[in-house]
């Protein structure tokens, strides 16, 4: 069994690949945590036997596509044994045709990964050796330099799996310790040395999904962790402006059961409780809040929906032969598991699903500063408006962020542009989408950083002395002052102000933004929450 490991932990032992048991939750810990890797025992006996049965093939002088043939087009052409090392280094020179930057370190151990669980199905017939460096890459830190564009996700990501394999026989360019090295220097770095592609090699490690699967992996496990910091943050929100909580009731949302919609309405429960600002309106006039802070669950609910149904897709996903064609005890069949549709279209879903958590922050954000409907808080957060403007242009960066998102969000997999002379004449896009999906998840912890500071602002004012310092502040329909939110927002906002101090004056709001952002990405906001009031959904 491998070991998992959350982001900020250390696994145990080494993962353990053999093509059938990687969880999201182990990708992480290889591509963030740098957790070693080995192929298991099954693994290693499931290479041979593919293997020996491509040697057959070689040997009988069998036409087969991809073995004894060329690839894509040039599938008719045969291609004898005596040729198929020149062939391999040819078609690994031609495909690497990537452009744009380097993907992230992090995703390129993921993607190393994920080529060398595929592989270690035993369906690819790729010589052991092979596999064994590519999971030495991870053990000593040789990143290949893969660029991030050029992938239509349709034969697989192939563009950017050349430019990872090249790096196996001494090509292309790879990072270690922070420098680019060539291919040959990266491996004699660490005492490694290249290999030599055999029959079927180059192929087997270009044909798969494994670009557009590792940064799909690494976003939805992020975007699980914002669905739960949207719910903490906008929570927050709704105690700084007096909402109510009648709306996250269980007698609601058991009438309409969907799952992610329960556990954002039992998050929110669990963060409100014990408090005060709520209790102290309880005979306040007001009937119901806006959507943006009553229809949380439902809103938050859906995007959690898609990120489970991004995560069940996953899961096959990673584990799944990808290469074509597919090497069994008693044939090999060409077919079409390299395509990216599954993943094009699940990517798709979660890069909305990302865009509306954005969305719905943005306009609780936009209630929290304006006068009109924030239930008395003063314009902007700011004391003394006009000399101050408070959070005003923080929220037209929200704005912008998530006009920007809306564009982002139209959907890669509708699109198919065809290649390699109309024999690849449906493509999916999916990595493409991906990204995308990763683009917006930057912009949405933006924006529900915006959202933080102007909630932690909000709550100062609410619950402190600030609000009767000034005779121009307005007045509220109550006095809250000494009041304490809910535990879990109390916790949450008591944290921020150990690292971001509360606006008195104008001061530059980009390095608020900045800090309140780390606070998100790296985790220690909701673990601080959650080592308060427990596991939250």
């Amino acid at each position: 069994m491998s070991t998992r490991s959350a982001t900020g932990g250390k696994a145990l032992s080494p993962v353990l690949l053999d093509g059938y048991k990687l969880s999201l939750e182990d990708l992480e810990a290889i591509a963030k945590n740098r957790t070693t890797v080995s192929l298991s025992d099954k693994a290693i006996g499931q290479l041979n036997k593919s293997r020996a049965k491509v040697e057959e093939l070689l040997e009988s002088r069998q036409i087969v596509y991809g073995i004894t043939t060329g690839f894509g087009k040039f599938k008719d052409v045969y291609i004898a044994p005596e040729d198929s090392m020149a062939m391999q280094r040819n078609f690994l020179f031609s495909h690497a045709a990537g452009v744009g930057r380097l993907l992230d370190r992090e995703i390129v151990r993921a993607t190393v990964a994920l080529r060398a669980n595929a592989l270690a199905k035993g369906f690819s017939g790729i010589r052991t050796e092979v596999v064994e460096l590519l999971v030495e890459l991870l053990n000593t830190g040789i990143h290949p330099c893969i660029p991030e564009k050029g992938s239509v996700g349709a034969s697989g990501d192939l563009a950017p799996l050349a430019h990872l394999a090249l790096v196996l026989i001494g090509e292309g360019e790879a990072e270690v310790n922070g420098v680019v090295l060539p291919g040959l220097e990266a491996l004699a770095s660490r005492n490694l040395f290249p290999v030599t592609l055999q029959a079927k090699e180059g192929l087997a490690l270009t044909n798969g999904t494994q670009v557009m699967a590792a940064i799909g992996s690494l976003v939805v496990l992020e975007a699980e962790r914002l669905a739960k910091l949207a719910d903490i943050i906008g929570a927050m929100s709704l105690e700084a402006q007096l909402g109510s909580r009648k709306a996250f009731s269980e007698l609601i949302h058991n009438t309409r059961p969907h799952p992610g919609q329960l556990a954002s309405a039992a998050n929110l429960r669990k963060l409100l409780e014990d408090s005060q600002l709520i209790e102290s309106h309880a005979d306040c006039p007001m009937v119901q809040d806006a959507y943006s802070l009553r229809c949380m669950p439902q809103v938050h609910g859906a995007s959690r929906t898609a990120f489970a149904h991004a995560r069940s897709v996953l899961e096959i996903e990673i584990n799944s032969a990808t290469d074509n064609p597919l090497v069994f005890d008693d044939c090999v069949l060409s077919g079409g598991n390299f395509h990216g549709q599954p993943l094009a279209l699940i990517m798709d879903y979660v890069a909305i699903a990302l865009a509306e958590l954005a969305n719905i922050s943005e306009r609780r954000t936009e209630r929290l500063v304006n006068p009109a409907l924030s239930n008395g808080l003063p314009t902007f957060l700011t004391r003394r408006g006009g000399l101050n403007s408070g959070f005003m242009v923080a929220q037209y960066t929200a704005a912008a962020l998530v006009s920007e998102n809306k564009s982002l969000a139209h959907p890669a997999s509708v699109d198919s542009i065809p290649t390699s002379a109309n024999q690849e004449d449906h493509v999916s896009m999916g990595t493409i989408g991906a990204r995308k999906a990763r683009e917006i998840m930057k912009n949405l912890r933006h924006v529900l950083a915006i959202e933080l500071l102007c909630a932690c602002q909000g709550l100062d004012l609410r619950t402190s002395a600030y609000m009767t310092t000034e005779d121009d502040m307005p007045t509220f329909c109550h006095d809250t002052a000494g009041m304490n939110p809910g535990t879990g927002i109390k916790v949450a906002h008591d944290f921020v102000r150990k690292h971001i101090s509360h606006l008195a004056q104008d001061r530059d709001l980009s390095v608020d933004i900045k800090f309140a952002e780390q606070l998100i990405s790296s985790g220690s906001l909701l673990e601080e929450v959650e080592q308060t009031i427990g596991e939250l959904n």
